[in-house]
């Protein structure tokens, strides 16, 4: 209960505490079919707090599949003014998957065309970033973020139905943000 309690006076006070706030979307989620939604709160004059959670919850034609939600926190420093300029940051990211029938490039994840993969993933990482005021309310924003994922996995067969083939834990290092974002700036 004092948990609950907790989160909720959080997610009361967050706004109340912020200069501004803006509700985003990661245009470059949007185009893998991704859903997503993002809210960013001014703390002072030169941090934010940026909040996205991400949802893919589709199959695509011959059982291809990259289902998946994620969350990913993120402190922003400014290095001129809160949501204007070049920022740096750091995030955290985590989620679930069940992905299968893809063929990844540049090898990310060898024997995902023949089989499928289901688990979780966590992460953190270090971001830049830039925002162009378009107008009094809209601005546009791009951002890059590199960092360390660590997933588990149960491995299946097939992409569609075969029988499960064992557990698997495995590490990445690369890209764990690439965002180029329209934003709505609320307050």
């Amino acid at each position: 209960m004092k948990k609950h309690l907790l989160i909720l006076l959080f997610w009361v006070g967050l706004p109340a505490l912020a200069q501004t706030v803006s509700v985003k979307t990661n245009l470059l989620y949007d185009a893998t079919t991704t859903i997503n939604v993002g809210a960013e709160f001014g703390l002072s004059p030169r941090w934010t707090l940026d909040l996205s959670a991400n949802y893919n919850g589709w199959t695509f034609n011959d059982n291809k599949k990259w289902k998946h939600w994620m969350a990913q926190p993120e402190a922003r420093y400014w290095l001129c003014e809160a949501f204007n300029g070049h920022f740096l940051g750091t995030h955290l990211l985590g989620g679930q998957y069940n992905m299968g029938g893809l063929n990844l490039p540049f090898g990310l994840w060898d024997g995902l065309k023949d089989h499928r993969y289901e688990g979780w993933y966590a992460g953190a990482g270090v971001v830049y970033g830039y925002q162009w005021l378009l107008g009094r309310r809209w601005s546009l924003e791009a951002a890059l973020g590199l960092g360390y994922v660590r997933a588990g996995y149960d491995l299946y067969e097939c992409p569609h139905c075969g029988s499960w083939q064992g557990s698997g834990k495995k590490n990445y290092v690369g890209v764990t943000k690439a965002a180029v974002s329209l934003i709505y700036i609320i307050k």
